[in-house]
């Protein structure tokens, strides 16, 4: 099955193209004084890729169907609301029932679906009619599912989290979302689990035991930092802790290691919310003013908006013998 893979993505590229002046001389009106909704942490969970994220050529229903159940029944052990956010072409080769047997649990209790397009096409590729019709399409099973289940599909997220590299088509793409009943899904955290899950494939591909566990701590510890890092930055350019949004992938690596990363969570105090509370708090009314090739986290979109200098060099990449050892597998 083809699964369009998600980039890596240097993160000074990213940070340097972000405060260079992008979108320099769109200044609106910023939403100033923002308060917090509600007092105390909260993050909301949201997997992006369903079925399944790191799906490779003879990768079996099986598999897929194993690691949706146990990152479902962990959610659930924890009391965590999630997200789950489907791309559509992902499911196709599975058959019709695939669906109904992959998806269905996701529509149940604090579990809903998202669109996460049809073929997790780049935006920065389409125009606005080729944006449409990957919503419209990427819509195709969770619709009747949530539907099922007495819901409806409330967000979408579009891949890489591009959302426009003009001001214009940012607009378009804002307002395309909001024409078709949608709100687009934001992402505060961000832990490279998709580099991470690379190194982790390639040491079950080698049965190397020791560096799958020694990957899985390195994952753990760097998304501890993560955590720490994206709170730190809501802090500085807000002025308080928004509700935060954390992004992971619907991979091997996130279902191996989600009691811990929840866990982290936890002893951190904060308390698992819905997408819906999470982006009710009036940070996320924030208007979009600016636009970006890249795909960053919203605390670097606000500080671009409200003129707050962050250093984005405090955000450490993941370690580089992540990624060697994923090329040399």
């Amino acid at each position: 099955m083809h699964k369009p893979a998600t980039p890596s993505i240097d993160r000074r590229d990213l940070i340097a193209g972000l405060f260079a002046g992008l979108g320099a001389g769109l200044a609106l009106p910023n939403v100033a004084g923002a308060q917090p909704v509600s007092h105390g942490k909260t993050v909301a969970i949201t997997f992006d890729d369903l079925p399944f994220a790191s799906a490779t050529e003879g990768t079996d229903l099986a598999e897929i169907k194993a690691v949706n159940r146990q990152v479902l029944h962990t959610l659930r052990a924890f009391g965590a609301p999630a997200t789950g956010f489907v791309v559509q072409k992902s499911l196709e080769p599975f058959g019709p029932e695939a669906p109904r047997e992959l998806l269905a649990s996701w529509t149940q209790g604090a579990f809903s679906l998202g669109n996460h397009t049809y073929s997790h096409a780049d935006t920065n590729a389409l125009d606005l009619a080729g944006i449409a019709r990957e919503v419209v399409d990427g819509a195709a099973s969770i619709k009747p599912l949530m539907a099922a289940a007495g819901k409806r599909v409330r967000f979408v997220r579009f891949a890489m989290n591009h959302t426009g590299d003009t001001l214009d088509k940012a607009l378009a793409i804002e307002a395309l979302s909001k024409t078709l009943g949608y709100t687009p899904a934001a992402s505060t955290i961000d832990t490279s689990d998709y580099e991470f899950e690379a190194a982790y494939r390639a040491s079950l591909r080698k049965r190397d035991a020791e560096a799958t566990q020694r990957i899985a701590d390195a994952y753990v510890a760097y998304s501890a930092q993560q955590i720490d890092y994206y709170a730190a930055l809501g802090h500085q350019v807000l002025g308080y802790e928004p509700p935060e949004v954390a992004l992971l992938h619907l991979n091997r690596i996130n279902a191996a290691t989600l009691p811990r990363l929840l866990q982290q969570y936890v002893d951190r105090g904060y308390r698992f919310v819905t997408l819906d509370e999470a982006q009710s708090d009036p940070a996320y009314a924030i208007p979009t003013t600016y636009a970006t090739k890249f795909g960053p986290m919203w605390g670097y979109r606000w500080a671009k908006e409200k003129d707050v200098h962050v250093d984005g060099s405090l955000e450490k990449d993941p370690p580089a013998w992540i990624t060697d050892y994923a090329k040399a597998g």
